[in-house]
């Protein structure tokens, strides 16, 4: 097994060194980094075989290896980047460049030990750009998929200021921040979604095969069905014989309605909508409030002039009617006004929020006032998503409940009517 000697940070971002035996260099990496070891440089200095000379690792030396001799990974290239990893990756960076060490020296320590393989693609490019002297935020600018406008406005005020360290550490904690956010809104509506997937399945089944069986013994009766039996007669043989037809035509559907969704006039309509929406629209409201008031925080500290800031703000919304209204908002902004009085004209922001922003203008204190409104409304939004799964659950079960009794009555009525005639 080979031998290698490496140099690297520990966790309080001390330089330490050492050498290790590992399989490789990535298991060098993985090894040392169990032990809390980022390391940003490592030579192999005894070989697994007798007389096998010592090799350096080409990424953290800086050598480059020549392009026809690179070895192309498909599985990289489809990989997707999550928040999280940005995020973690963020917060390296901060660590590493607090400690003292060089930007690209860190990027290639980084790269190094990326456990996601299309971020430490990207990261050897962004390395090498910055060899030749391109700015960090311009390298990263092109990667837009991966670090968004917002991202790269905050890296590139960093660097104006000199704090790039203390800029990438704030950033992270607004990533996480946003992540967290997500990942509760995302994961309290997944039950109710699995529950109407498997309450459509389960009935479909019952459609096709289970009621045509036991409908099938009026067919040779000269009595005239319930029209509830009749109807349940009729859907169960449509779906049935053009099950196919309505895959298609939902599907086609589906299809149709993202691609309206996607124009303007579309996107419009749909925002307004969800505004509305008995439940949805509060919650939908209270994300976007939630994220301007961390988003504008965020870059309001890190340095970033307030109209820029604005711009990019109002792209985290995800709502083209607060949109606007954050537009509105930096036009008169432009003309001399404050954040929060046409905020407050326009309606569509909480009072409370919107006088939260005021006293923080006037008492010169609005990047903390800012963070409290986006620590209360995320707040409200957990609440609020507890309430809205708390009752989707039981409405969904409601109507399966009562789909079920329909199909039972449907067919015990004629059984039942029959036996009275009988009788």
């Amino acid at each position: 097994m080979p031998v290698y000697a490496w140099k690297g940070l520990n966790n309080a971002g001390k330089a330490v060194t050492g050498t290790k035996d590992a399989d490789g260099p990535k298991g060098l990496r993985q090894a040392l980094r169990k032990d809390g070891v980022y390391v940003t440089e490592h030579k192999e200095v005894l070989g697994a075989g007798a007389g096998r000379p010592a090799a350096k690792s080409t990424l953290a030396s800086g050598e480059k290896v020549p392009f026809f001799k690179r070895e192309i990974d498909l599985g990289g290239l489809l990989e997707r980047v999550r928040p999280e990893d940005v995020a973690v990756l963020t917060r390296q960076l901060a660590t590493l460049l607090k400690a003292g060490i060089p930007l690209a020296e860190a990027l290639g320590a980084l790269g190094e030990q990326a456990d996601n393989k299309k971020l430490a693609m990207v990261l050897v490019e962004v390395r090498e750009k910055v060899n030749q002297g391109t700015s960090l935020a311009d390298t990263l600018a092109p990667h837009d998929t991966i670090f968004p406008e917002l991202y790269v406005n905050m890296v590139r005020s960093g660097e104006s200021a000199g704090n790039l360290d203390a800029v990438l550490a704030r950033l992270a904690e607004f990533l996480d921040a946003q992540n967290a956010l997500r990942s509760k809104v995302v994961g309290a509506m997944v039950y109710p979604i699995i529950m109407m997937v498997l309450g459509t399945i389960v009935m479909g089944l019952l459609m096709i095969f289970v009621v045509p069986k036991i409908t099938s013994v009026f067919e040779d009766l000269n009595k005239t069905l319930p029209w509830n039996t009749e109807l349940l007669i009729f859907v169960s043989h449509f779906i049935g014989a053009y099950w196919w037809a309505l895959i298609v035509v939902g599907f086609v559907a589906y299809v149709s309605f993202k691609r309206w969704a996607r124009r303007p006039s579309g996107r419009a309509v749909i925002d307004r909508v969800k505004l509305r929406l008995w439940l949805i629209g509060p919650l939908v409201r209270f994300i976007a409030v939630a994220r301007f008031a961390r988003t504008l925080a965020t870059m309001l500290a890190a340095g970033v002039p307030v109209l820029t800031a604005l711009e990019i703000v109002k792209k985290v919304l995800n709502n083209t009617v607060l949109e606007k209204v954050v537009e509105e908002a930096r036009e008169s902004i432009r003309e001399g006004e404050s954040i929060a009085a046409p905020l407050k004209r326009s309606g569509k922001f909480p009072s409370m929020m919107v006088h939260m922003i005021a006293v923080g203008e006037r008492s010169g204190q609005l990047e903390p006032m800012l963070e409290n409104v986006a620590g209360a409304y995320e707040r409200d939004v957990e609440g609020k998503v507890a309430r809205l799964t708390t009752m989707l659950s039981p409405l969904i079960i409601v109507a399966m409940a009562l789909v079920v009794v329909f199909i039972v009555f449907s067919v015990l009525q004629p059984i039942l009517e029959m036996q009275d005639f009988v009788q």
